[in-house]
């Protein structure tokens, strides 16, 4: 079971970590540096965890004996990048489906209509992935 603890300081952390683990988890993210205090009150909490995740930016700072002590223990620490910000609206399949109407011929306005999509909004999504329709010359005789 993975367990996702978030928390302002370091006391926030730790009773979060009494709070919330247990011998079923097996990953834990924390969103602080994992000091050897952390690491040690995870181990307390959740004795069958094999991953400890950080943010990549704290990573570099995990002390080297206490990643040494985990590995030979057979615990990873790894740094685990979380999304950040807003998800977007519209995923690649809408994207793709909108190419897919572009090169099929449909006008902007048409596809704004059959998707729902505000014609602006589909205008942007044109120029941020820069769509074009596929031309297809026709050959003259």
């Amino acid at each position: 079971m993975r367990v996702e603890i978030t928390a302002r300081n370091v006391r926030e952390l730790l009773r979060k970590i009494d709070e919330n683990l247990n011998e079923d988890v097996t990953e834990v993210y924390i969103n602080l540096r994992p000091t050897k205090e952390v690491v040690v009150r995870i181990l307390e909490n959740a004795p069958n965890v094999k991953v400890i995740g950080c943010p990549p930016s704290l990573y570099p700072k995990v002390s080297k004996k206490v990643i040494n002590a985990l590995e030979r223990m057979g615990i990873k620490v790894i740094p685990i990048a979380k999304g950040r910000g807003r998800p977007r609206k519209y995923s690649e399949k809408t994207v793709n489906l909108i190419q897919e109407m572009l090169s099929r011929g449909k006008s902007p306005r048409e596809i704004s209509r059959s998707l729902g999509i505000p014609l602006r909004t589909l205008y942007y999504l044109i120029s941020l992935y820069n769509l074009k329709p596929l031309v297809v010359e026709d050959e003259e005789d």
